[in-house]
């Protein structure tokens, strides 16, 4: 037996009846983590205890909670199991592995295989069938080290504060902020926090996670502080209050040509809480898969990558690529 995978509103299960990071409304579904773009208001859901307190604190309503510890494993239907195991996206996020009598899958939902300073450390597990995000599923994606990542942002923080202006850091409030401002404490220079930052970073701290000093922003004190807020989309936001500035965006997309225009700052800086395109393959290798689905970013494009490789890959809900592996003639059924 083998497992189906379909790709609508997330990842769906039909021959278990559950879905994995829906984005709109599901009667059952795995949250791998508490980005908007994988939680909805679900009926009933699964997932770690950090992620459900973050839900609770950015998407409220009544629902049914099932809340996992990592790497324990229970029923999830009377036909199937499930365990969670640490994803190292941001705090709390899982990868889920689900066994059943079609053989063990395992779905990466976000991932970082290299450590953090606020997530837990990534532990993929072998799997049958694997369906793995690729964001960053481009050879030219490689990440420098993250620390020579975080000197470079430290020593832009204390240039700007040395020219009497203040830098602010475009960080997303969810995890890329509370790591950044884990990654700041060498620095010693006090922080200011959006309001949604700030509220999220508390949450961070229920769980244990400890922070330098830092404070809700504040205009008329900000001189003399590292700002951390999330990136400005039509409007400069709070930003209106900074007119002596220095800004730099804190993303992997740091990487591409004309970031630093794209996003309208004086500064980008590659650090990601996603894997890279040497780690997207690093991965694979651990799980040691007999099928791999790609989804998200450039997953065409890797699953392409994994068959020449001799790996069998589908980008699920996309047209794949025409050349086959060894083993498939033209005519025969392609998996989307």
């Amino acid at each position: 037996m083998s497992w189906e995978v379909r790709a609508s509103n997330g990842i769906w299960l039909p021959q278990i009846g559950w879905w994995l990071d829906a984005p709109r409304a599901a009667a059952r579904a795995v949250v791998s983590h508490a980005h908007s773009d994988h939680v909805a208001r679900h009926r009933e859901i699964v997932c770690s205890a950090p992620t459900a307190r973050l839900m609770r604190a950015r998407l409220p309503g009544r629902r049914i909670e099932h809340v996992l510890r990592f790497g324990r494993t229970e029923p999830l239907t009377p036909e199937s199991a499930i365990t969670l195991h640490p994803a190292g996206h941001i705090l709390g996020s899982s990868m889920v592995q689900i066994h059943s009598a079609h053989g063990s899958l395992l779905y990466t939902g976000d991932f970082k295989l290299q450590p953090g300073l606020t997530a837990e450390t990534c532990a993929p597990p072998p799997s049958d069938v694997l369906i793995m995000e690729t964001t960053f599923g481009l050879p030219r994606y490689a990440f420098p080290p993250q620390a020579a990542v975080i000197a470079g942002v430290i020593a832009f923080c204390q240039q700007a504060l040395a020219d009497g202006v203040v830098p602010v850091l475009f960080c997303y409030s969810l995890g890329k902020s509370q790591e950044v401002l884990r990654a700041l404490a060498p620095a010693g220079v006090p922080v200011m926090l959006h309001p949604a930052t700030l509220q999220l970073t508390r949450v961070y701290e229920e769980f244990g996670m400890r922070f330098p000093a830092y404070g809700e922003f504040e205009p008329r004190a900000a001189n003399g502080h590292i700002v951390i807020c999330p990136p400005p989309h039509n409007s400069p936001g709070i930003l209106r209050h900074l007119p002596a500035r220095r800004t730099a965006v804190i993303s992997g997309w740091a990487l591409d040509p004309g970031a630093v225009y794209r996003h309208r700052c004086d500064a980008a800086f590659p650090l990601s809480d996603h894997a890279d395109f040497p780690d997207l393959l690093k991965l694979v290798a651990l799980v040691r898969p007999k099928r791999v689905y790609t989804v998200h970013g450039f997953a065409r494009e890797f699953a392409a990558e994994l068959r020449t490789r001799g790996i069998e890959a589908w980008a699920l809900g996309r047209t794949n690529q025409l050349e086959l592996p060894l083993g498939i003639t033209k005519g025969s059924p392609v998996p989307h």
